[in-house]
C-alpha cells in the first residue's frame, strides 16, 4: 500500500468519479483506475460501487476512506516537521532581557512566536543591569531586548519600544502624592545606582548631570531589580525606573511617580551581525508586527 493510492481514495470520494478525480490530482484516468483497483485487490474488499453516474462507497470504503483521512493527516505532518528542520524552524530561541524588558511586549512577542513555530522552544533569559548586551557578544542569548544607551557595536540594533521613566519613592514619602515630579524637584535625594553596568548607562539612569549642570547625589549601590526595590522600601534612597516595573514590580511599601521632564527608555531589538538565523529572523518579523 502506497499513500498515492490512499490520496486517490479520497480524491475518487469526494469528486465521486474517477474521470473528475484524475484531473483534480493532474494524472491520467487509466492511472488512478488502475490504483484503485490495486488497493482493492491488496485489501480484499470492493471499495466502491460503479455505476453509470461515477461510483459511491461501500461500506467498507466508508471505513477505509475515514482511517486513509487520518493516514494522510498524519503523513503530511511527518513532512511538514521535517520541512520545519530543513528551514532551520526547530531547536531553541533564547531570548534576552533585564527587569521588565519592553514591557508587555517582551511577553507578547514570545507568546506569538511560540505560536507560530511549534517546533521551536523559546526560553527567556534576564539579566541584572545592562548586562544582556554582553550576553549578546559571549553567546548566552540569541537574540534580546536591550535597554539604551548600550554599546551596539557588531551588532544589529532597531528601537522596537519606548516608555516613560518613573521614579521609586517609600510610601509616606514628600512626593508620593504627586502626580508628576521634575528631575530637578527630587533634588538631593540619594539615588540608588550599580556598579555592574557601564558608566554610560549609569549616568543615564541617573540622569547626570542633572539640566541645572549639577550632579546626583550618589545613593548605595545593588546589584539587581530585587536589592535595588528593597533599599528603596526602607527609605534608603530612591530609583529611576521605567514605567513598566511600576506595573511588573507593585508593591504596597512603594510608590511610583512618573518623572515629568526626562526622555523615556529606548528598547531595541538586537542580535550579533552575521548571526540572524531563520529563528532570528523569524523572531524580529513577530517583535516588528506587535510594535507596528
Amino acid at each position: 500500500m502506497e499513500l498515492r493510492q490512499l490520496r486517490y481514495l479520497v480524491a475518487i470520494a469526494d469528486s465521486g468519479n474517477v474521470g473528475r478525480a484524475a484531473a483534480a490530482l493532474y494524472v491520467s484516468q487509466p492511472a488512478v483506475s488502475y490504483a484503485l483497483k490495486g488497493l482493492e485487490t491488496e485489501l480484499g474488499v470492493r471499495l466502491f460501487d460503479r455505476h453509470r453516474a461515477g461510483v459511491s462507497l461501500t461500506a467498507a470504503g466508508r471505513d477505509v476512506l475515514a482511517e486513509a483521512r487520518r493516514t494522510l493527516q498524519h503523513a503530511d505532518r511527518v513532512v511538514a516537521a521535517a520541512e520545519r528542520h530543513r528551514r532551520g524552524e526547530t531547536g531553541v530561541l533564547r531570548v534576552g532581557f533585564e527587569a521588565s524588558g519592553a514591557g508587555e511586549l517582551t511577553t507578547r512577542a514570545r507568546a506569538e512566536f511560540a505560536r507560530r513555530h511549534r517546533g521551536v522552544r523559546v526560553e527567556p533569559k534576564r539579566f541584572d543591569w545592562g548586562q544582556e548586551a554582553a550576553a549578546l557578544r559571549d553567546g548566552r542569548v540569541d537574540v534580546a531586548f536591550l535597554w539604551l544607551p548600550a554599546d551596539v557595536t557588531g551588532m544589529h540594533a532597531e528601537v522596537v519600544h519606548t516608555e516613560q521613566r518613573v521614579v521609586g519613592l517609600p510610601t509616606g514619602h514628600r512626593l508620593a502624592g504627586r502626580e508628576g515630579v521634575s528631575v530637578l524637584e527630587v533634588g538631593d535625594e540619594p539615588l540608588l545606582w550599580t556598579e555592574r553596568a557601564p558608566r554610560e548607562w549609569v549616568d543615564w539612569w541617573a540622569v547626570n548631570p542633572r539640566p541645572d549642570g549639577s550632579a546626583p547625589r550618589w545613593g548605595p549601590t545593588n546589584d539587581n531589580v530585587e536589592e535595588m526595590l528593597e533599599q528603596v522600601a526602607e527609605g534608603t534612597a530612591i530609583c529611576f525606573a521605567p514605567v513598566s516595573m511600576a506595573r511588573y514590580y507593585a508593591r504596597p511599601d512603594l510608590v511610583w511617580v512618573p518623572l515629568t521632564d526626562v526622555e523615556p527608555l529606548r528598547v531595541a531589538l538586537a542580535w550579533v551581525e552575521g548571526e540572524d538565523s531563520s529563528l532570528v529572523r523569524g523572531f524580529a518579523v513577530v517583535v516588528r508586527e506587535l510594535a507596528g
